[in-house]
């Protein structure tokens, strides 16, 4: 089976084993998607599966260590409005397995009133998750996505994501190694 694991960013993939394909798809939604899709449509390089790693902001008190999703969902697109506008659904969320809600936005989560609305209906947020599943549903690929939380999503996040990537990093690598052929 080729594996092909997806990070944002090179501070995630430091303790990434050497033995799987990594591809840095850039911070946000459309650097993800655009990486990931034309990354899957490269003749020949077509992976089995795709498994999207990074670094997450808690939403919830006391939630820490590293979460296979259950769930992701754009948290900066209003579904609602735009399907009462046109009729069409855009950006559902997508299921992949049992485990926590992920929000994925174009936004990097510091404000305590934006993580308490999203905390109403996710546990984690991040910035690539849902492009990266979105791109593979669209592919026919599988895809699977952990994250490592690195932060609380407040105010405290910024300083908290850059003195704990490195141990984020380590954590993923160590669920790689433990979880893929």
């Amino acid at each position: 089976m080729t594996v092909l694991l997806t990070v944002a960013v090179a501070h995630e993939a430091v303790h990434l084993p050497d033995r799987l394909p990594v591809l840095l798809t850039g911070i946000g939604k459309v650097n993800a998607a655009m990486t990931v899709a034309a990354a899957l449509a490269r003749p020949g390089t077509r992976p089995d599966l795709v498994v999207n790693l990074g670094t997450a902001g808690a939403l919830h008190g006391g939630m820490t260590g590293t979460h296979e999703v259950g769930v992701v969902v754009q948290h900066d697109l209003d579904s609602a409005l735009l399907e009462q506008l046109t009729g069409s659904r855009y950006g559902p969320p997508i299921h992949l397995s049992d485990g926590p809600t992920l929000a994925t936005g174009d936004v990097f989560v510091t404000d305590p009133a934006v993580r308490d609305r999203l905390a109403q209906s996710a546990d984690l947020v991040d910035m690539e998750g849902y492009a990266v599943a979105a791109a593979c549903q669209a592919a026919g690929i599988p895809v699977r996505l952990v994250k490592h939380v690195s932060d609380s999503a407040d105010a405290g996040a910024r300083t908290s994501w850059v003195r704990t990537v490195e141990d984020s990093s380590r954590a993923l690598g160590d669920w790689v190694r433990a979880h893929l052929p």
